[in-house]
């Protein structure tokens, strides 16, 4: 068998991986960060010394947003010290390490879409604490790294569940229409990254960097729009597009999050669908099970 350990898989995303559909011969062990904790190094390499993977798919992070600017500590050792124990460990016993990284390793000042070379310049903690991930596990024979944006599905916290919820709690919405990105669906990812841990056993790929996300971009507000027209209920309130001046955060956001995925198209035949076609896949889902 070939045994895949998947770290984060309480995330939305872990999530989906035990729902992917692996080849018969791979063995998913799922744990969660209170069964393995990254930010321990003594524990992370007698793990892998001991289960011996072939591949570690890292979908966990510090993913609190604003709240990383208050804990900047907390946030470096899950997104980046953590991240050097995996790269290591997994160097040390031969496995192969998938981790995945975000869009908020660029400031968002290109005009057009980010490339995998394009310079990196985060604007806050999580931003930083996610391209220092990314160095460590570069650093390391074996390590693979997708970047990926906006990803949202039928588990955990994210944008699509949030304005399902709003849309039967209030009688208007207001949504930033100035930040343009990728939806990408966690599914979607899971799907692509099954393909990708079978490339890289077959060579594929060592110490490259890629994007993953949807080839097809929208904002914040058009995103939300999709949501409700997906939805069978709707929305029938006011519904306001917003500047990010009038929605204020902790932490500021890309303005332009677009990332081209046509590297790891032409490296590793790998597209993912189009985020319009997905977010009606994942708003039936959700609905489906609410009832």
């Amino acid at each position: 068998m070939t045994r895949v350990i998947v770290c984060g898989a309480s995330g939305q995303l872990g999530f989906e991986l035990q729902r992917a559909r692996w080849p018969a011969n791979f063995e998913i062990m799922p744990l969660s960060r209170a069964q393995f904790d990254i930010t321990d190094a003594a524990a992370v390499a007698s793990t892998i010394a001991t289960v011996r993977p072939a591949v570690i798919v890292n979908s966990g992070a510090y993913t609190a947003v604003d709240r990383a600017e208050d804990e900047p500590d907390k946030a470096l050792a899950v997104n980046a010290t953590g991240v050097g124990h995996l790269a290591r460990a997994a160097e040390a016993n031969g496995a192969r390490l998938l981790h995945i990284s975000t869009d908020y390793v660029f400031d968002g000042t290109k005009q057009g879409w980010y490339v995998e070379s394009d310079p990196i310049a985060p604007l806050g903690v999580y931003g930083r604490t996610k391209a220092e991930g990314e160095r460590q596990a570069l650093a390391c024979e074996g390590s693979t790294v997708l970047r990926t944006a906006w990803v949202y599905g039928v588990h955990g916290n994210n944008f699509v569940r949030t304005m399902l919820r709003l849309a039967r709690e209030r009688p208007s919405i207001g949504v930033v229409a100035d930040q343009q990105g990728c939806p990408t669906a966690a599914q979607d990812i899971a799907a692509a990254l099954v393909k990708v841990a079978q490339a890289v056993l077959d060579g594929a790929a060592n110490r490259q960097l890629f994007h993953l996300t949807s080839p097809a971009s929208a904002s914040w507000y058009e995103f939300a729009g999709a949501v409700f027209k997906a939805s069978r209920h709707g929305f029938a309130g006011e519904f306001r597009a917003l500047s990010t001046d009038q929605y204020p955060t902790r932490a500021k956001r890309p303005a332009n999050s677009r990332l081209s995925s046509a590297s790891i198209e032409a490296v590793l035949g790998i597209r993912l669908p189009d985020w319009r076609e997905s977010v009606v896949e994942v708003v039936r889902e959700l609905e489906a099970n609410a009832q």
